[in-house]
């Protein structure tokens, strides 16, 4: 038997490496040779061909011979199915024999709609079959593929409908205010199109002028019942993430900020690799979210059960100032004592506790006395007393706090309070209210927690990073739109816009989906980007952005008092190779695969690797391929520098560009035809 039956005999022996057919799922084994996993090492040196051929033995001490190993297992010659070997014949496989994550540079990826690609796949999930389709381009594959791209079908959208678009808006007086050249345009961009294209597209006119960007990328939830690439792991998730979060970085304005939501499973890597791109120093507090509950079968499979998710937020520099942000808030028993002769001087002030107010009040002598007054409820009963001479009387009602590290002048006044008791020492202060001491502590009035929230006067807490008021519970009908596990709260993005921005800045979304980010933003007075590859048909973010222009009232309406109004512009990548991937993607016979050969032989844009006549030549055999893999072959035979065309091509008959598409692309582009 030779060395690489013994290693797919021995692979075989551990399910853990197989899909449900029985088949060894190469790029699972390779991913935990780079891990050095035990498990597999103790797999390997059960057979003593392999232990011979892939480890060494220093002194005594066996050395897996890792690197030999990924060389072998990587070579084309290994697990060569039928798939493989016909990719082989028409001159598509890979020459160079390197490993995959060696190689890579930059992760296209073309999920179905409503899928969630996932990164880190774990137990049953890694056995899911190649279904969508995601591109990993090494550096000497990429030419053209991220130089600026043609736009077309250009549309303003507005309460009146849609109608072609004349020129874009370029607002000098809103572009002063925000400290950005005047020429920059004002518009509200929707935009369609691989999104990591059309970042690329985007940095002539708004590099350093983004003031927010908000991404909902892909990420594991875990339980999703689409089927994924096998290919798309965990290293090739951070590949996708890193090529767009480079270039995000560098349409951020010097005081802008980033934040990713993302769950438990992928949470640390962002981290890192967010440091790296952005910087360690400039990471914001991780805010964490309540996103589900446990009334599901996870609060049986798993303990504890998961039910948060997290947003990180990085800034570009040292010059990003978050807004302070208040949230409504209520009574808290916190606030134990109040001063019964508030109009004497504070040195006079009688404090007693809320509970023997109450209590006298009542006519009772103690809690005993209240609890034989009120039964059972006599502890709500109490809780609302105090609830409501808070609200009564907020600037009698106070809380007795602990200072963290006081100046030694407060250290002083708080250790002669200690010793005389039940007597209020006044600290004043130039410029700011007074700090008043009492045995000890410090004074915290009631009153002090009111601020104005969405035009009236409540209690209210500044805004930590512990977020459960945000509710993932009944967001159905926001925008009334729907995207089944993926769909984020209005009232988290309008959390995040406040916090950083000012009205009339910038934000970016290019994970749009149905168009979160941008309904909030326009209700809340922002400009905004939003990129979307997919079509979400009645779901689409038009469809929402509409909606929001007519004046819907759900979501964050009411808390912003929208009404309604503003307009956007909608425009796509003009499409080439894309085409094609459309269609294929779609397919649901051989047949219909032939009838896409036929046309993208003598019309699309092939592969340099290509040879057109061997495919014919062996075309028997590509019939015999699996639905799937046909798919496949046609989609790995493109040239993907030509999904779309280049800006720089724009006046190439070839592309039949209208000449309105040309005259709003040169505006686009600022009239430079070398971008």
């Amino acid at each position: 038997m030779t060395l690489m039956e013994e290693l797919k005999k021995t692979l075989k022996e551990d399910n853990f490496f197989l899909d449900d057919e029985g088949n060894i799922l190469k790029n699972k084994v390779m991913e935990y040779v780079l891990k050095s996993d035990e498990n597999l090492i103790k797999l390997l040196l059960r057979n003593e061909k392999i232990k011979e051929h892939f480890f060494k033995d220093i002194n005594g001490v066996l050395l897996f011979e890792r690197e030999k190993f990924i060389k072998f297992v990587d070579n084309k010659e290994f697990l060569p199915d039928s798939y493989t070997s016909f990719k082989n014949k028409i001159g598509l496989a890979d020459e160079d024999g390197k490993y995959l994550a060696k190689s890579k540079e930059v992760v296209l990826v073309w999920p179905y709609k409503d899928c969630i690609l996932e990164g880190g796949q774990e137990k049953a999930d890694e056995k899911r079959k190649e279904i969508f389709h995601n591109v990993i381009l090494a550096p000497d594959e990429i030419d053209r593929l991220l130089e600026p791209k043609v736009f077309t079908n250009f549309k303003r959208i507005d309460k009146d409908g849609e109608k072609n678009l004349e020129n874009f808006r370029r607002d000098p007086e809103i572009n002063r205010k925000r400290g950005l050249p005047e020429d920059t345009i004002t518009d509200n961009l929707i935009i369609k199109g691989n999104n990591l294209l059309v970042l690329h597209s985007l940095l002539k006119e708004f590099k350093g002028k983004v003031k927010l960007i908000y991404i909902d990328p892909p990420y594991n939830t875990g339980n999703d019942e689409f089927k994924y690439n096998d290919n798309f792991n965990h290293s090739t998730w951070l590949t996708f993430m890193k090529n767009r979060l480079e270039i995000a970085r560098e349409l951020l304005k010097d005081d802008g900020s980033i934040f990713v939501s993302i769950n438990h499973i992928e949470l640390g890597y962002l981290l890192v690799l967010m440091d790296e791109i952005f910087g360690r120093e400039n990471k914001l507090p991780i805010i964490t979210l309540k996103s589900g509950t446990t009334a599901s079968y996870r609060a049986i499979n798993e303990c504890p059960v998961n039910v948060c998710e997290y947003v990180v937020g990085y800034r570009k520099s040292n010059k990003y100032k978050g807004n302070t942000i208040y949230i409504e808030s209520d009574y808290s028993e916190d606030y134990s004592h109040i001063i019964t002769n508030i109009q004497s001087e504070p040195q006079n002030w009688e404090l007693i506790s809320l509970d023997k107010y109450i209590y006298d009040a009542e006519n009772c002598n103690s809690w005993m006395d209240f609890k034989q007054k009120y039964g059972p409820a006599w502890k709500i009963i109490r809780f609302h007393m105090k609830r409501e001479l808070a609200y009564k009387y907020p600037d009698r009602i106070v809380s007795l706090n602990t200072l963290q590290k006081p100046s030694k002048k407060i250290e002083q006044v708080l250790n002669i309070s200690k010793k005389e008791r039940n007597k209020v020492f006044v600290i004043e202060r130039e410029n700011d209210s007074p700090i008043y001491c009492y045995n000890g502590r410090t004074l915290a009035f009631f009153a002090d927690k009111f601020k104005e929230i969405n035009g009236k006067k409540v209690p209210a807490e500044v805004l930590t990073n512990l977020w459960l008021n945000v509710s993932f519970l009944g967001i159905g009908p926001e925008g009334n739109v729907n995207l089944p596990n993926g769909k984020k709260p209005e009232l988290l993005i309008k959390y995040l816009i406040e916090i950083a921005t000012k009205k009339d800045d910038l934000v970016l979304d290019f994970f749009m989906g149905t168009g979160t980010t941008c309904a909030v933003a326009h209700k809340m007075n922002r400009q905004y980007i939003g990129i979307e590859q997919l079509d979400y048909g009645n779901d689409s973010a038009i469809n929402r952005l509409k909606n929001v222009i007519s004046g819907d009232q759900t979501g964050i309406s009411k808390e912003v008092d929208w009404q309604g109004g503003g307009d956007f512009v909608y425009m796509e990548l003009s499409k080439l190779n894309e085409f094609y991937v459309e269609k294929i993607r779609d397919v649901k016979t051989t047949e219909e695969v032939l009838n896409i050969w036929g046309d993208m032989k003598h019309n699309g844009f092939l592969s340099y690797s290509v040879d057109p006549r061997l495919f014919d030549e062996n075309i028997e055999e590509f019939k015999v391929l699996k639905l799937e893999e046909q798919k496949k072959l046609l989609l790995d035979m493109l040239d993907y520098n030509d999904l779309y065309v280049n800006y720089s091509e724009i006046d190439d008959a070839i592309y039949n560009i209208s000449e309105r598409d040309k005259k709003l692309n040169k505006e686009f582009y600022g009239g430079d035809e070398n971008v």
